[in-house]
């Protein structure tokens, strides 16, 4: 086989600038390639690299990395990226309770520190009702009545409102006909609420309908001739037997008050015996020391 002498057979040195260093125009990569296709083989063939026939046909070129390292990187690497997903989602979860607990706390304070107040804005309420709040004392108490307003503290309880027991506490029962149903007719001292928290509940007067009057005077009737009918029926029982029910009871009564006291004679007597028995013996014992 004759060797054509354009193709030397060696090393071969290919320039892969993207740019011409002489004119600065962009070069087409793939024109020297497709142009002279066997310089690239004979060239490797020379270099003593191995051929790779896919490659040389314009096919993938094959991978020479090591497939199990870089499994195994990627398996590392997702272990780790959960890890870090697992502690960035736990130290959330913290930040959350944290905050919600300082919250908590925060507003306990302020529940503890208004509590005490309320004695005060109890004076102050009393004083503007008979008309001494005025001059220096009213500025005053307005600035502590809109201070505490904006710390969250709310006053409620008001006249005609619906009876509520978890808010409102009863002091004083009534009927009315002018009513539906059970509401605040008389607000004796105010509530406080702090957000959803009742501070203090209202102390008011309650005034329900007559309906409902009527209704508990119609049980309590219900019940009298029930205890009429009893009463009626010991009566008969007495009168049949001839003697009071309690005589039975009274006599059994006498015979234990009896009993009772027999066994205390006879513990008298018993003590009374010993006694004698131990001064004889004494004085035996005291004859015989002499003698």
């Amino acid at each position: 086989m004759t060797q054509d002498p354009a193709d030397p057979v060696g090393p071969v040195i290919r320039d892969k600038r993207r740019f011409d260093p002489q004119t600065g125009a962009r070069r087409e990569p793939e024109a020297a390639t497709a142009a002279h296709p066997s310089r690239d083989i004979a060239g490797a063939a020379g270099s003593g690299i191995p051929l790779d026939p896919e490659g040389a046909g314009g096919g993938p070129p094959t991978d020479h990395s090591g497939g199990p390292e870089l499994s195994a990187a990627e398996v590392a690497l997702a272990e780790r990226t959960a890890d870090l997903q697992r502690l960035q989602a736990e130290y959330l979860n913290y930040k959350r309770r944290v905050d919600r607990d300082r919250e908590v706390a925060r507003n306990a304070a302020k529940v503890a520190v208004l509590s005490a107040l309320l004695p005060v804005l109890d004076d102050i309420g009393r004083a503007r009702e008979h008309g001494e709040l005025t001059g220096g004392f009213k500025a005053v108490a307005e600035s502590l009545e809109r201070s505490i307003t904006n710390l969250g503290l709310v006053p409620f309880g008001e006249v005609g409102d619906d009876f509520d027991p978890h808010r409102h506490e009863a002091l004083l029962h009534s009927y009315s006909d002018e009513v539906s149903g059970p509401v605040c007719q008389a607000i004796l001292q105010v509530g406080y609420q702090f957000g959803e928290r009742v501070v203090r509940p209202a102390r008011v007067a309650v005034a329900e309908p007559t309906e409902a009057r009527s209704a508990e005077l119609a049980a309590a009737g219900a019940a009298t001739p029930d205890a009429a009918a009893a009463s009626e029926q010991s009566s008969s029982a007495e009168a049949a037997s001839g003697e009071p029910a309690g005589a039975e009871a009274s006599g059994a009564d006498a015979d234990i008050l009896a009993d009772a006291e027999v066994a205390s004679d006879d513990a008298d007597s018993d003590q009374l015996g010993s006694e004698q028995l131990s001064e004889s013996s004494g004085a035996a014992g005291h004859s015989a020391q002499t003698s």
